[in-house]
């Protein structure tokens, strides 16, 4: 099979699009981001990469506590107006039913399946962006995402964005098991 050299290019995908939420100027502003990943399972984390001029990266800093709220695919044109116009100028909470959890500089999204209360602990200035990572300090989630006491993905049906074709997706059907189906692979 032959490649072709492209250069150093951010194609890993699809990304989740998630909802990142924080407070400034005395109001709750969420901007869409799609640079997002858990970080650590002890203590639990998540980072997030923002270019220093977004209007949310200032919340962050200020506040050092954001969200991360995991929209489903039905709220696509809710996510693209968050992506595309800024907290200077259009007040994003009008968009959204928000509750608060504990930390009270991260708003959370009551649409969204699943939320994460986040406490910043520590920034990294990499170049064009800056990566937050914040410590889970709770996760909700809503009870129609449960099954068996288990998050069924399908009910989430969570915002997928895909970078190269700048294009939302939902996910699709089960491939295998994880953890399972390389098992036979050795045999």
């Amino acid at each position: 099979m032959s490649k072709t050299k492209i250069g150093p290019k951010t194609v890993l995908y699809p990304m989740p699009a998630v909802l990142v939420g924080t407070v400034i100027a005395d109001r709750e502003n969420f901007m869409t981001a799609a640079w997002t990943g858990i970080a650590c399972s002890n203590p639990p984390c998540i980072s997030v990469a923002i270019q220093p001029p977004r209007y949310t990266y200032r919340g962050i800093e200020k506040n050092k506590a954001f969200s991360i709220n995991i929209p489903s695919a039905n709220m696509a044109g809710k996510v693209d107006f968050c992506g595309i116009y800024s907290g200077k100028s259009e007040d994003k909470s009008r968009l959204f039913k928000i509750f608060y959890g504990s930390i009270k500089t991260a708003p959370l999204i009551e649409e969204c399946p699943i939320n994460f209360e986040c406490e910043l602990i520590q920034s990294i200035e990499l170049g064009s962006h800056t990566l937050f990572i914040g410590q889970i300090m709770e996760t909700h989630v809503s009870d129609h995402c449960f099954e068996n006491n288990r998050i069924v993905t399908e009910t989430v049906d969570p915002l997928i964005f895909v970078g190269p074709t700048r294009q939302y997706h939902r996910l699709g059907k089960t491939v295998a098991q994880a953890f399972h189906v390389g098992r036979k692979e050795s045999s």
